[in-house]
């Protein structure tokens, strides 16, 4: 995968978001996507694809954000950069993950709403903080 590869995801929040402090005290927010693709066919209805789980990470402020704005079942809409991760167990069993990194995560309005509040003291638009 390149550095510059962007994915979209739109879902629903398995869980409410985990925030947690890395030891530096840096925010950092999982959140667990269910993605399942509908597709219409020539009929008029549509069809449910195979759902797919995404691990999200979001960091500083915007995973604050998502920890106090956010619930299980919400639909959300992320943009990020995917990123794989390997490691092997105890066992000896080798595993091997995709993740996400968060750069925007939202809610979706297509079935809802939401009051936007904006926070102060933030860096200005089009700047933007990475881990």
């Amino acid at each position: 995968m390149s550095e510059t590869e962007r994915v979209t995801l739109v879902g629903n929040l398995t869980a409410d978001p985990e925030l947690r402090f890395t030891p530096s005290g840096l925010q950092v927010a999982n959140l667990r996507l269910a993605v399942t693709p509908r597709t219409r066919q020539e009929d008029g209805t549509w069809t449910q694809g195979e759902t797919s789980f995404h691990t999200v990470t979001v960091w500083r402020d915007q995973a604050e954000h998502a920890a106090e704005t956010l619930t299980k079942g919400a639909r959300v809409i992320v943009v990020g950069r995917p990123k794989q991760r390997s490691w092997t167990d105890q066992d000896g069993t080798e595993h091997q993950v995709t993740e996400v990194d968060a750069e925007e995560v939202g809610p979706s309005l297509r079935w809802a709403t939401a009051k936007v509040t904006r926070t102060n003291g933030r860096k200005a638009s089009g700047q933007h903080d990475t881990p």
